[in-house]
């Protein structure tokens, strides 16, 4: 039996997957909930990141794909417990940027685009007054995300609202006073409160800087994962491994490394 050919552009992917969620469709997607979901999504989105990080196009596209293949289970789960579709989301989403970007779609302006986060903050907490919420700003960042991504965007929506630090050197100097304070603190308990607020105080001092802390920990990664390997060649090459070096020799084949 010949299957109807989908649609070409976005529809194309909704529409297999009402086709894999029919009763006579495929088991495995049939049984999905959003629960049971909610690692691919995670998994889906890191491997987007990995692919923006690579540079490939193709890679990139593809993973892409994968991510709104989940966006489109998510919204044929909803459609068959009747509560919403992929229209709907659509809808209200555009809906919603619509009336966030009142300098494009309205008489506001905006200078650039720091304006646009301050105009765009205040906005979302018009919204949480009228609908009777008495939410913080920075209430609305999921606990969910992983804590470097949490603490950016607690002290994103916190500088939108203007409390920050006035300049990149501020917070280079609570950066210092911070590792002053660690570096000298010996109860175990404290160690980890200071150690928190050392990488809080550099987060912030990233963000001051306009640098991603997370982009820039994962390069800083990268580097180190390279140059390791290519140390440890050099002393497989040779017999040996870390282990059997000093202090001295480690910084000589490190810096040869380079």
């Amino acid at each position: 039996m010949t299957e109807k050919p989908f649609s070409e552009g976005v529809a194309a992917i909704f529409e297999v997957v009402h086709r894999l969620r029919a009763p006579d469709g495929c088991p495995w997607d049939r049984e999905q909930t959003h629960e049971s979901l909610r690692p691919y999504l995670l998994e889906e989105t890191y491997e987007l990141l990995e692919a923006i990080d690579s540079g490939q196009e193709a890679k990139m596209m593809e993973e892409l794909g994968d991510l709104l293949l989940q966006v489109a289970m998510h919204a044929e789960i909803a459609a068959q417990e009747g509560r919403f579709d992929a229209a709907r989301v659509s809808e209200a989403v555009a809906a919603k940027m619509v009336k966030r970007h009142p300098h494009v779609f309205g008489d506001a302006s905006a200078a650039n685009a720091d304006e646009v986060l301050r105009n765009w903050e205040h906005q979302k907490m018009r919204e949480s007054r009228d609908a009777g919420s008495e939410e913080s700003v920075v209430d609305r960042v999921p606990e969910t995300l992983p804590a470097l991504a949490w603490t950016l965007g607690l002290q994103k929506r916190a500088a939108r609202v203007g409390f920050d630090f006035a300049s990149p050197p501020a917070a280079a100097a609570s950066v210092a006073e911070e590792a002053g304070e660690l570096a000298t603190e010996s109860d175990r308990d404290r160690v980890f409160e200071e150690m928190g607020d050392l990488l809080f105080a550099i987060v912030s001092l990233a963000r001051t800087l306009k640098v991603n802390p997370e982009d820039a920990l994962r390069v800083a990664g990268q580097r180190f994962r390279k140059r390791f390997a290519a140390a440890e060649a050099t002393l497989r090459a040779e017999g040996r491994s870390f282990n059997d070096l000093d202090e001295a020799e480690k910084l000589r084949v490190w810096e040869q490394s380079r």
